[in-house]
């Protein structure tokens, strides 16, 4: 794996890894106030990262061009403006960052709709065996 597929699998396992720390906080503190937050990063982080990394993986034709590289940079924005928002939110001091992380998580979905159709019309490609 390499290129965005593997971009897109490294930021899906440190959000893992990320997520399985703040899990054990929460636990070790029985403060779960932050779920939402936690649930955000395990989803969109550990979840749809490495679906997105599989993807493009198994669908080489779909990793090329500048739309997959746009793709992880939105993903990881949204991503990283998101969870902070979120927790941001939580504590009483504005929405506005996990604001702007949902709508750039969003856009980072439609990029990812226009490359699955882009090369859906183009026809896919095998992986060379």
């Amino acid at each position: 794996m390499r290129g965005v597929s593997l971009g897109f699998l490294v930021l899906a396992i440190l959000s893992a890894v990320c997520g399985m720390v703040w899990g054990i906080v929460m636990s070790a503190t029985a403060d779960h106030s932050l779920a939402p937050a936690h649930a955000h990063l395990n989803l969109l982080g550990w979840v749809t990262m490495a679906i997105f990394a599989f993807y493009y993986h198994l669908v080489p034709s779909a990793a090329e061009g500048v739309l997959p590289r746009v793709h992880l940079g939105l993903a990881a924005a949204g991503l990283v403006g998101i969870v902070p928002g979120i927790v941001m939110a939580l504590q009483g001091q504005g929405d506005g960052l996990a604001k702007i992380g949902s709508i750039l998580t969003l856009l980072s979905m439609v990029v990812f709709l226009v490359a699955v159709l882009r090369d859906r019309r183009q026809g896919y490609s095998q992986p060379a065996q």
